[in-house]
């Protein structure tokens, strides 16, 4: 995991929910980078059991999952990028 304090102002943390778990991504990844680039990174990182938290599944697909972006705050003090699953609120 990288150490938030060495995190550039153009990085970000990216959290991933795949099948129930949840892990950080270890490397910080640039913060402007496309849903495309976010998603294509996090699934190669799943096949692979890169991230803590998740274990490898190499039938990862991840095409439909939401991204939201967080900047910085001063309680957050960094960027922040999560990667989940689309949830139906309000659907029966």
């Amino acid at each position: 995991m990288p150490d938030l304090q060495v995190l550039h102002i153009h990085q970000a943390r990216l959290n991933i929910t795949w099948a129930g778990n949840n892990g950080d991504y270890p490397d910080p990844v640039p913060f402007d980078i496309s849903d495309g680039e976010i998603r294509n990174i996090a699934a190669e990182a799943i096949r692979t059991g890169y991230v803590p938290g998740i274990q490898a599944d190499v039938r990862v697909n991840l095409a439909d999952f939401v991204v939201d972006r967080f900047g910085a705050t001063a309680e957050v003090p960094w960027n922040r990028i999560f990667l989940r699953p689309k949830t139906p609120f309000g659907s029966r």
